[in-house]
């Protein structure tokens, strides 16, 4: 098939586009940069070089190209995980998500693609007893940059789900592994290293992580398997709470264990949230739906 991929430099774009170019399929990668067009002739792939904010462009390539399918995997994060770094690109990553992200599906109904995959988070869920599954809502109650997020998820899909296209949407937990915030050696890590990563409270917070290789089978399995108008998520089996998994990251790392903070000395209630408020996700439609298996998370 031809697959056109927005986002194809990303985190999960740089494992997809080796796996769909290793299954035999013709892969288009759009990139702004010239560097990163040149990254996607080495692998196999056709690079786009292109501006998701202009529509024109956009829609000429898209129409050139006449993919079967798109996937959009837009984002404009940081390479260093910080606070200050995530307050900085949220503006722009918002907009890339939103505007971007519509420019591309509108080209792609116009063009008449059939399935269109869009990559969401697993890990908006409304605080709650239980992993959630894809029936729960987002959650509607959490500090102002969360909540934020969460909205901007929210109206992603409903985008692409209430469309004509065979939508789906790929609610991805926390990526960890090579070119990820989480890889040994990158921000998150470093963090890490130097206690800077603290268990708030008791940490009873639960994340759900995914390897970026499993991440990227789960989303090539959606282009045969996913159901249209249908969310999964794409986590492991392992959703642990931060006082379980943050200590075992230590330890994975040769770090330090983390030191522990009340909630009190805590001044960003985002910061909170995710520490003692997160919660998991189940992957249960997705292994029966997407034949998909994910690995054991690492560290545990």
């Amino acid at each position: 098939m031809k697959v056109f991929i927005a986002g194809a430099t990303g985190a999960i774009g740089k494992p997809l586009v080796k796996k769909l170019l290793a299954a035999g399929h013709e892969v288009f990668g759009m990139t702004r940069s010239n560097e990163k067009a040149e990254s996607l002739i080495k692998q196999g792939a056709k690079p786009i070089l292109a501006d998701a904010f202009n529509i024109e462009e956009v829609n000429s390539f898209m129409q050139g190209i006449k993919p079967d399918v798109v996937i959009e995997q837009l984002t404009s994060l940081p390479k260093e995980y910080s606070a200050e770094t995530m307050q900085a690109t949220d503006a722009i990553n918002t907009k890339v998500r939103l505007v971007g992200g519509a420019n591309i599906h509108s080209a792609a109904q116009t063009t008449g693609v059939k399935r269109y995959i869009i990559q969401s988070s697993g890990f908006f869920y409304p605080p709650g007893n239980g992993l959630a599954d894809e029936s729960e809502p987002f959650v509607s109650d959490a500090p102002e940059f969360t909540l934020a997020a969460a909205r901007t998820f929210e109206k992603i899909e409903k985008r692409v789900l209430s469309s004509n296209m065979d939508g789906i949407a790929l609610r991805y937990g926390f990526f960890y592994g090579p070119g990820t915030w989480y890889d040994k050696g990158k921000s998150i890590a470093n963090l890490v290293k130097q206690q800077a990563m603290p268990i708030i409270g008791s940490g009873q917070g639960v994340w759900s992580f995914i390897h970026i290789e499993d991440a990227a089978d789960a989303t090539i399995a959606a282009i045969v398997n996913g159901k249209a108008g249908k969310a999964y998520n794409i986590v492991d089996d392992n959703p642990s709470e931060v006082n379980i998994w943050l200590p075992a990251y230590s330890n994975w790392l040769g770090a330090p264990p983390p030191i522990h903070i009340k909630e009190k000395d805590v001044g960003d209630p985002n910061f909170i949230y995710y520490g003692t408020k997160l919660r998991g996700a189940n992957n249960i439609k997705a292994k029966e739906q997407l034949e998909w298996n994910p690995k054991p998370l690492e560290w545990l």
